[in-house]
C-alpha cells in the first residue's frame, strides 16, 4: 500500500510518498482503508519536531480519518467488514491508503456524513467540545468569542455552541471565512485582520466577553484579556510562539486561562466526547465543513495550507 512517510523532523518536504507494507491484523484490532484523511496543525507540529511528544521514527502522520473497514480481528465486535467509519486516531497513521486501528479507535459514520467531512470530525469537534464544556464549563446564556471560528475547530466550536444556547462571537480573516462563519450560526462575526475589530467586539459584549476560546495565543492573549469579562475564561488551544506577558492583566479581571491538549483529556473525558460526537452526528447537528481536498501524494502542499492560509474548513488527504 502507499502511505505518507516521515524519516525526520524537518519541513514538510520530509514527507514523501513511499510504498509500505499493508498492516496485520490482531485480534482486537481493525483494519480501514482510507478514502480521507484529516489535516490538522498539530499533524504539523508533530512532523517538524517541536511536539512535545514525537513518535519514534519513521512513522506516517495522521490521527483523523474516515474510510470503509477491510478486515476486523476476531474478537472484534463493534464493526465489521464493509461499514463506513471515522476514526479517533490509529496504530499506524492515516495518511496512508489502509490504517490499523484498535476497536475503540473505530467509529461509525453516518450516511448522510461523506468520507470527506468524516476525516474531519475527531480531532475538531472534539478539541471544541473539550475546550467549551470540559475546560471553560460554558453554560446556556453566555457568550464565546472563538478566534479563527472558519477553521475546523472553529465550525466545531459554533455547533455544539449553538446547540447549547451560547451567544457565538466569531472571527475571520477574509470575506470567504466571515461568509461561513455568519453561514454556521455565529450570532456576530469581525474581521480579526482589522484594527479596529476588538472595540467592535466590545459594542455587543459591553461588560465584555465571558469564555474566549484562542487559536493563535502568541498574537491574541493579551488582547484578550482586554476585553474579557471579569471572571472571565480563556482557553488556549494554539500558539505558534512566545509573547510577552503581564500577568497583572489576569488579576485585574480574576481571569482564568487554560491551556489545553485534548490528549491530555482522561479516559473517562475523552468517552464523554466520543459520546457525545456520535450524538451529535445522529441527531445531525454537527457538520463538518469541508475546505480543500488534496491527494495525498501532496500531502507537502497540505501542510503548509493549514499553517500560512487563511482557515476555511477541513482540510483532507485523498489516498
Amino acid at each position: 500500500m502507499k502511505a505518507i512517510v516521515v524519516r525526520r523532523f524537518g519541513e514538510p518536504e520530509v514527507m514523501k510518498l513511499e510504498e509500505v507494507p499493508t498492516p496485520e491484523v490482531g485480534a482486537s484490532q481493525v483494519l480501514v482503508r482510507i478514502k480521507a484523511a484529516g489535516v490538522n496543525p498539530v499533524d504539523t507540529y508533530i512532523r517538524s519536531g517541536i511536539y512535545p511528544v514525537k513518535p519514534d521514527l519513521p512513522y506516517t502522520p495522521g490521527k483523523d480519518g474516515a474510510g470503509v473497514v477491510e478486515k476486523v480481528g476476531e474478537k472484534v465486535t463493534k464493526v465489521k467488514v464493509g461499514d463506513r467509519v471515522f476514526l479517533s486516531g490509529s496504530l499506524t497513521g492515516t495518511y496512508a491508503e489502509m490504517a490499523l486501528c484498535e476497536e475503540w479507535q473505530v467509529h461509525h459514520l453516518p450516511e448522510r456524513i461523506s468520507f470527506e467531512q468524516g476525516a474531519g470530525i475527531f480531532i475538531p469537534y472534539a478539541t471544541a467540545y473539550r475546550a467549551l464544556f470540559q475546560k471553560a464549563k460554558a453554560k446556556s446564556g453566555e457568550t464565546v468569542l472563538i478566534h479563527g471560528a472558519s477553521g475546523g475547530v472553529g465550525i466545531a466550536a459554533i455547533q455544539w455552541g449553538k446547540k447549547a444556547g451560547l451567544k457565538i462571537l466569531g472571527t475571520a480573516g477574509s470575506e470567504e471565512g466571515k461568509k461561513l462563519v455568519a453561514e454556521q450560526g455565529a450570532d456576530f462575526v469581525f474581521d480579526h485582520s482589522k484594527e479596529n475589530y476588538l472595540q467592535e467586539i466590545l459594542e455587543v459584549a459591553d461588560e465584555g466577553v465571558p469564555i474566549i476560546l484562542e487559536m493563535l495565543a502568541n498574537v491574541n492573549l493579551m488582547k484578550d484579556l482586554d476585553i474579557l469579562a471579569k471572571h472571565g475564561r480563556i482557553v488556549v488551544i494554539g500558539s505558534r510562539g512566545s509573547l510577552e506577558f503581564n500577568p497583572r492583566a489576569t488579576m485585574t479581571k480574576d481571569a482564568s486561562i487554560f491551556g489545553m491538549s485534548l490528549f491530555n483529556a482522561s479516559e473517562v473525558d475523552m468517552q464523554e466526547i466520543l459520546n457525545e460526537i456520535e450524538k451529535g452526528l445522529s441527531e445531525g447537528f454537527l457538520n463538518p465543513v469541508v475546505g480543500t481536498a488534496f491527494p495525498l501524494e501532496e500531502a507537502v502542499e497540505a501542510h503548509y495550507q493549514v499553517i500560512m492560509k487563511k482557515a476555511f474548513g477541513k482540510i483532507v488527504l485523498l489516498p
